[in-house]
């Protein structure tokens, strides 16, 4: 069997996603992953955040990895999200329906993960990702011919109304009233608006689009592993895209309180009133951005982190094994951005890392392959403009097409 093709499309801010506004690249990927005898190195790191999972692992469990113990201790000491039966359900279904047509189906993670500090939420902590480039990719998909299930951060942007969510102009922008009182859309956005309906359309009427809404880390992480198993019967035919932008650290259940963390205890006011002058000597201070010139350690709010455990190696490895299995890298340092992608897959020995840094996401991706050279993607200056429907966060990385069969 010939080693499986990647071709992949890099469409730069303001391109109408014509041949000619487009980068392509092919990638020719190992039909198996080789063993590695640097799979088993682990950073420091890594290894005291497993640490903390296997310390009371019984003696029976000796011979489990670290990462299947992990697995184990993390799924049994966390709750599964409410949504998780019915999510698994419908990729079942899903993933049935296409295999049984012989169509590849590709996991495309897209958004943010949160981390919430109370069981019942108010504050959690966030990152940016508004889901583009995740958005865009499903499109670029689509259109290769993929059933895409979309697991995304609820309210982040979604395939096709991606061109008009989100962004800096608003949608009524395009749209005017005619005079018979209907709704119509201005002339110069029509054949782009038209564009994406009919391309919106044609998805959702074969069926090729399933949206999945996940919030928190645990959400994601359950429902990942989820339809990764079932996608497990797939084989080659089924394609992970990893373009989540996942936490690294979370609060354990156990350490979770119930309700909202109080920056006030009023029961306590006047006790802190009569003791404040005795304990003011005693506090350690520090500024603060409030009109207060110090706050007392008392006041600070201190959040305890664990690392959330690397799933990756249960997913080559046993989740789906014989999937192909693409792996986000973002960094905000570039003298390690291309050796931490290269460590990533000696670690995990899946088929390919997209790197690309903070500063430089929306222009210039690097895509890191075993066997290949490592290979830049610069958009030129010209044509880094921003479209009329885009967003902060616009098409500006790798949005991906398999092209080839498996």
């Amino acid at each position: 069997m010939a080693n499986p093709t990647l071709q992949t499309t890099y469409e730069p801010p303001g391109s109408s996603s014509s041949p000619s506004s487009t980068f392509t690249l092919s990638f020719n990927l190992p039909d198996s992953r080789p063993p590695s005898p640097s799979s088993s190195l682990s950073s420091k790191s890594s290894q005291t955040t497993m640490s903390s999972y296997t310390t009371n692992s019984r003696p029976a469990l000796a011979r489990q990895s670290t990462a299947e113990v992990a697995e184990r201790d993390y799924f049994h000491e966390n709750p599964a999200p409410a949504a998780l039966e019915e999510h698994t359900a419908r990729a079942k279904a899903f993933i049935d329906i296409h295999a049984a047509a012989g169509r590849r189906v590709v996991l495309v993670t897209s958004g943010g993960t949160t981390v919430p500090l109370e069981r019942q939420t108010v504050r959690f902590i966030d990152n940016f990702s508004a889901g583009t480039r995740g958005a865009t990719s499903a499109e670029y998909f689509l259109e290769a011919g993929y059933a895409v299930i979309f697991l995304h951060r609820q309210f982040s942007l979604l395939p096709y109304s991606r061109h008009y969510s989100h962004t800096t102009n608003c949608f009524l922008d395009f749209l005017h009233e005619s005079s018979d009182g209907s709704i119509v859309a201005n002339e110069e956005y029509q054949e782009k608006m038209q564009k994406v309906l009919r391309q919106y359309n044609a998805a959702k009427k074969k069926n090729l689009l399933l949206t999945l809404p996940f919030t928190t880390i645990n959400d994601y992480l359950f429902v990942l592993r989820s339809i990764s198993q079932l996608m497990r019967t797939l084989g080659p035919s089924g394609l992970l895209y990893l373009a989540a932008a996942v936490s690294d650290f979370f609060v354990p259940p156990e350490r979770m309180v119930e309700h909202k963390i109080q920056s006030t205890n009023a029961t306590d006011l006047q006790k802190e009133e009569n003791e404040a002058a005795s304990k003011e000597e005693e506090e350690e201070v520090f500024d603060n951005f409030d009109s207060s010139p110090t706050v007392p350690r008392s006041k600070r709010l201190i959040v305890d982190l664990d690392p959330v455990p690397k799933f990756l190696k249960n997913l080559v490895d046993g989740w789906a094994p014989e999937g192909m299995i693409v792996s986000f890298k973002l960094e905000t340092d570039p003298k390690i951005l291309v050796h931490k992608a290269q460590y990533s897959l000696e670690r995990y020995q899946h088929h390919l890392v997209i790197g690309n840094l903070l500063s430089t996401r929306k222009w210039e991706v690097v895509f890191v392959a075993p066997g290949q050279k490592d290979t830049w993607i610069r958009v030129p200056r010209s044509r880094r403009n921003r479209p009329v429907c885009g967003t902060e966060n616009t098409v500006g990385a790798s949005a991906a097409k398999l092209v080839k069969s498996l």
